[in-house]
């Protein structure tokens, strides 16, 4: 069972090492105030700065709201926990984020999701469509892997890495969502507004895709322009999201 009233480890880690980790059970924390958690399931991750690649993921048995800056657990590019701890880690979560950790220097921090609106659109053939603006924003971030099953398989890592290139944003076929970032702010920005796009997509198409009116070409062209500003639009909206978390979820920064 999760001790949320776990020790602090605030005064045993470096300060860029706590920051990290502050920022990444925020973004805990954020998941579930959305409600895209999956009970214990799905991940999130942060490298912790410095030379070692170590990353910090959740403790595998805790809900997203429990997830405290001293709770995660960090861990070395080939599994092995290198903290004092009596928590383990998922090993599935492991896969999907050392693969990332590893192949992109710019992924501190990486989101994974299985939301409904995200399987749904990840499981439709055509992908993300310019149904509206945010899809319009992200068209050509999205990245798309195809589903192997649970991501057990360290073999998978190579095709993930391959697939996702250098794109902030990737569909996983028939399984979730995912979203890399040099700060939290813009993984965070990054997934908000590729989860938008896809229940969006999922309540336009309730209708019939016959129904469904796509945005022009010359307006996709310049929304995919103006979808580069996204990283400036993520440092403005990390404070107030910091703001509005700390009134309905404190207690993640310690």
């Amino acid at each position: 069972m999760a001790d949320g009233a776990a020790q602090s480890l605030k005064s045993r880690v470096s300060d860029a090492e706590w920051q990290a980790r502050v920022d990444l059970a925020a973004l805990y924390r954020l998941v579930a105030l959305h409600g895209w958690d999956d009970m214990i399931f799905t991940h999130v991750s942060a490298r912790v700065p410095g030379p070692e690649h170590h990353f910090l993921i959740n403790p595998y048995g805790w809900f997203f709201d429990e997830i405290t800056a001293s709770s995660l657990v960090k861990v070395d590019l080939e599994g092995n926990i290198v903290q004092q701890t009596d928590s383990f880690i998922n090993p599935a979560g492991f896969t999907i984020h050392s693969a990332i950790h590893a192949a992109r220097e710019d992924a501190h921090f990486v989101i994974h999701l299985h939301t409904v609106a995200g399987v749904g659109v990840a499981a439709q053939k055509e992908g993300l469509l310019p149904i509206g603006q945010n899809a319009c924003l992200l068209q050509h971030q999205v990245a798309y892997h195809g589903y192997e099953g649970l991501a057990l398989n360290h073999d998978e890592r190579e095709r993930l890495v391959a697939d996702l290139g250098d794109k902030p944003l990737m569909l996983l076929r028939n399984h979730g969502t995912l979203a890399v970032g040099q700060t939290a702010a813009q993984a965070w920005v990054g997934m908000f507004f590729l989860e938008r796009a896809c229940a969006q997509q999922v309540a336009a198409l309730s209708g019939g895709r016959e129904n469904v009116l796509f945005a022009p070409d010359a307006a996709q062209a310049e929304t995919k322009e103006q979808g580069r500003g996204l990283p400036f639009v993520a440092g403005l909206a990390w404070p107030g999201t910091l703001r509005q978390l700390s009134r309905k979820s404190p207690g993640y920064d310690v």
